[in-house]
């Protein structure tokens, strides 16, 4: 999964982020992987890839 994907994903939901902040951004993704995982929506895999993306991500803003 890349982060294209993951906004993509989050994209179908009518979830679209963006706060001009990446590190902002990252931590409502997050937030809004939590809620789908809790709703059940996304399964363990689809967030542990995605939470992978995430941290990939927080790595390049160092």
């Amino acid at each position: 999964m890349t982060y294209l994907e993951l906004l993509q994903h989050l994209k179908s939901y009518q979830a679209v982020i963006y706060t001009g902040n990446k590190e902002a951004d990252l931590d409502l993704i997050q937030e809004e992987l939590d809620e789908q995982r809790r709703l059940g929506l996304i399964d363990s895999t689809f967030y542990a890839d995605a939470r992978i993306v995430i941290h990939q991500e927080r790595q390049k803003l160092t």
